[in-house]
């Protein structure tokens, strides 16, 4: 494997342990993941020293292989999934081969930029506060954070487990969906005898889309609008009644508790080498305490039932997946945090309440892809996954006459 893009930590193989949707298909998934006979290293060389050979694949891998797909290797990843730029500072920054000198996304940036480039046909990632999701949209990639707890998180490296979800990407809708049935358990069944897959309502959300840059709403209204007229039950509304920095707010009290939690105990015996972004998150996460993330629990409760009943099993809502396009390699200083929670505000939209989300390659903007993402209800995967590659080919037939 010629690596040109930095986004391979390790070459491997692991072969298929059946036949299925997934035959003939390549993957990486991230440096999270146990692989058998393997140390997994988090995007940090302490951790890659300190690590013992797994005894057995991940949960979410044996899926993979039992369907019919290949590993080729393990992929960067930002120093322990701590972040959303892909930047990291031991092992360098993957290659966005949609944006060059632009970030990739992290923290699952080795695992997009692997798709993206062609050297994989599908990665694994993961996602808890956008993950997958924000990497996919910077990179040109289609990605999935499904319903919290839809697929096993067994063997996977945590974050804050409250929130953290194996996610997925790919170049095409398409193997997004097979690889969700694998991934989910669930047979690939359009099940269009439902009707728009049983989506009937278009929610979009007006403060959502006030967090983006004026030329990606600009940019990525084409597209908005095809979805919009995929039913003739649309509506504007205010997502988050109480203000999207609430919500924020909940995430990030509830999710820095639950990283110290994790991971306190090995940075204070091991003293790890971090970045100085990274360290400084962490000592944030460190000083987060217990009664904070419990009152913050309430109100993400809340909002659980709220986009529960909001949504249905028929909703849909539009979002977009980060505030633009990848922002240029190597930013820093107070314009890098401002960017940091605005894509955050966003990303808790499913985060909090556990929902799944897909997000699409939409539009593009000087050069640059730009990300489009769908919220569905709880546990509406599969028809969101289908009724994604249903819209992605009828997008494409529209476009392509249009």
């Amino acid at each position: 494997m010629e690596d040109r893009w930095n986004c391979i930590m390790r070459e491997l193989q692991a072969e298929p342990a059946g036949k299925g949707e997934l035959s003939g298909l390549a993957c990486v998934v991230k440096d999270v993941y146990d692989i058998a006979g393997h140390r997994s290293g988090a995007g940090n060389p302490d951790w890659l020293a300190e690590s013992a050979p797994a005894q057995d694949h991940a949960a979410a891998l044996r899926r993979l292989l039992a369907a019919g797909a290949r590993l080729i290797g393990a992929a960067h990843t930002d120093e322990l999934m701590f972040g959303l730029n892909g930047e990291n500072a031991h092992y360098g920054t993957p290659v966005n081969p949609g944006a060059p000198g632009r970030i990739p996304g992290g923290s699952s940036s080795g695992s997009a930029v692997a798709v993206a480039s062609g050297l994989a046909d599908f990665a694994l990632g993961t996602d808890t506060a956008g993950s997958t999701r924000v990497p996919a949209a910077y990179c040109g990639l289609y990605g999935m954070r499904p319903s919290h707890g839809a697929v096993p998180m067994s063997g996977v490296v945590p974050l804050a487990p409250s929130f953290d979800t194996v996610g997925w990407l790919a170049r095409d809708a398409r193997t997004l969906l097979q690889v969700g049935g694998a991934l989910l358990g669930e047979p690939d069944k359009p099940q269009r005898s439902l009707g728009g897959f049983g989506f009937h309502r278009i929610l979009i959300a007006e403060d959502a889309w006030a967090l983006a840059d004026a030329a990606a709403r600009e940019a990525l209204t084409p597209m908005l609008n095809l979805i919009r007229d995929t039913t003739l039950r649309h509506e504007t509304l205010t997502v988050a009644p109480e203000g999207l920095p609430v919500w924020m707010q909940a995430f990030r009290t509830i999710q820095g508790y639950e990283i110290w939690q994790a991971h306190g105990q090995w940075i204070t015996s091991s003293s790890p080498r971090f970045a100085p972004d990274v360290a400084a998150r962490f000592a944030w996460a460190s000083t987060v305490p217990a009664d904070d993330a419990q009152t913050q629990r309430i109100v993400a409760q809340e909002v659980r039932e709220y986009m529960t009943d909001l949504l249905g099993d028929d909703g849909l809502l539009i979002v977009p997946t980060a505030p633009g396009a990848a922002p240029p390699l190597g930013l820093a200083g107070e314009a890098v945090e401002e960017r940091r929670m605005r894509t955050m505000r966003l990303g808790c939209i499913a985060g909090l309440p556990g929902l799944p989300q897909i997000t699409l390659p939409a539009a593009a903007l000087d050069g640059c892809p730009l990300g489009l993402s769908i919220i569905a209800g709880p546990h509406c995967d599969m028809r969101l996954l289908a009724w994604a590659e249903h819209f992605a080919r009828n997008a494409a037939t529209t476009i392509g006459t249009g």
